[in-house]
């Protein structure tokens, strides 16, 4: 094998695992397949009474709730400084390479004091290729070169799609599927847009759709033979063709809030999708017809589950996350919506090796057995503060590391078995 041969190989080999989400790439909002599943192995089993070690702490990222994506060697969050919205690179000893500005902050715009506790950043980077894409609590879609963090492009999606501000900013992480960025304005000119993922000149805008744009991120999954992208507005689970916009299906669910805020899950044709406030949860089975049009069967609905903005993840059959206020942590089988297990506690989580993460929003992270007939923990510690307000970042495990974010402050802790 030449040189030349054997570089295109290595090449084409570090794009797959950046795309697939092997070891060591987490290039968006829950992983590359947007499941919140990481698939690595090698990991602790068990915490001792400290926790895990922690590697380092990176400072000056600002305030807010963005996860964070690792890819091409680098971690990128966003967060707000002095009310505007920066987009930042960390290498991975936790060190700033670039920050960039990407426009105001949501607090910015809004003046009453009940907005206060809940300033900051909302969506996390999305990383492909050479790009990484983020879109501001106010609606400014920007591609920064992900070497030097210089702007290839930005869009106003809402001068763009004659959107309105989002009651508590937008929050989306964008989706990118092949050359097309997937997003949702929520206005008159788009509920949901394609754009290309090199200029940011849109490709087709669904107008069919006037809901108030929801505050969860869009997935893309194979459904009866025809791939589609999902998403929930603040009324309805909704379904899209990728290729031209045209809305497949819908179904009312949400909440008396109308803040839809959990992705969905598509696992076997059916569709998960939970609202909090009291909205509860519902499994969905699309159907194709014979027109080519899609009917919905609802499977089963359950007042449990009724998860706020922490995420719902589905495991070997069984749905994992914590319902709105103080109904607990719950375990729930995906086929029949049936309650496995209850514990007290609300939070985000993610999945790794046999493993929940599980962090509370006031600041513990347990390490979690699944597949159990009961909360099982096999480890716990409580999380630095890092500025005000709770813990309600989503963490992340990705090459051997577990991501928790506070605020204004990073944590990395080192998660592989010894």
């Amino acid at each position: 094998m030449n040189n030349l041969r054997l570089l295109v190989l290595l090449v084409l080999n570090v794009q797959a695992a950046a795309s697939t989400g092997e070891q060591g790439a987490w290039p968006c909002f829950h992983g590359a397949r947007r499941d919140n599943l990481a698939i690595e192995k090698g990991l602790r089993q068990s915490w001792p009474q400290e926790g895990p070690g922690l590697l380092w702490t990176a400072s000056g990222i600002g305030h807010g709730y963005s996860s964070v994506a690792v890819a091409a060697g680098r971690i990128f969050t966003a967060g707000m400084i002095d009310k505007q919205t920066y987009v930042t690179a960390l290498d991975l000893d936790g060190r700033p390479l670039w920050q960039r500005l990407n426009g105001q902050s949501w607090q910015a715009s809004e003046r009453q004091p009940w907005a206060v506790p809940y300033a900051g950043s909302r969506g996390t980077p999305t990383v492909d290729g050479r790009s990484v894409y983020h879109l501001s609590e106010l609606g400014r879609l920007t591609a920064f070169d992900v070497r030097t963090g210089d702007q290839r492009w930005h869009v106003d999606v809402m001068q763009s799609f004659a959107a309105e501000r989002p009651e508590y900013g937008y929050s989306e992480s964008v989706l990118v599927r092949g050359d097309v960025l997937f997003c949702c304005p929520g206005g008159d000119g788009g509920y949901m847009a394609a754009l290309e993922k090199g200029t940011g000149r849109t490709i087709w805008a669904n107008t069919q759709v006037k809901d108030p744009v929801g505050n969860c991120s869009p997935v893309v999954a194979r459904i009866d033979g025809v791939e589609q992208v999902l998403t929930m507005s603040a009324k309805r689970a909704l379904s899209f063709d990728p290729d031209n916009g045209r809305l497949l299906w819908n179904h009312t669910f949400g909440n008396k809030r109308e803040n839809n805020i959990t992705d969905v899950i598509v696992n076997d044709g059916l569709v998960y999708a939970s609202s909090g406030y009291g909205g509860g949860s519902v499994l969905l089975r699309p159907k194709r017809q014979a027109d080519g049009t899609f009917s919905v069967q609802t499977v089963w609905t359950t007042e449990l589950l009724d998860n706020h903005h922490g995420g719902v993840l589905l495991h070997d059959g069984h749905l994992y996350g914590a319902g709105h206020e103080d109904r607990g942590w719950f375990c729930l089988d995906f086929g029949t919506g049936r309650k496995l297990w209850q514990e007290p506690g609300k939070g985000s989580l993610t999945y790794a090796d046999g493993r929940l993460y599980c962090l509370d929003e006031k600041g513990t992270i347990s390490l979690v057995r699944t597949g159990a007939a009961k909360w099982d923990p096999t480890g716990s510690f409580r999380l630095p503060r890092g500025g005000r307000g709770l813990y309600w970042a989503h963490p992340v495990v990705c090459g051997g590391r577990l991501y928790v974010r506070h605020s204004d402050q990073l944590f990395a802790y080192n998660v592989r078995t010894d």
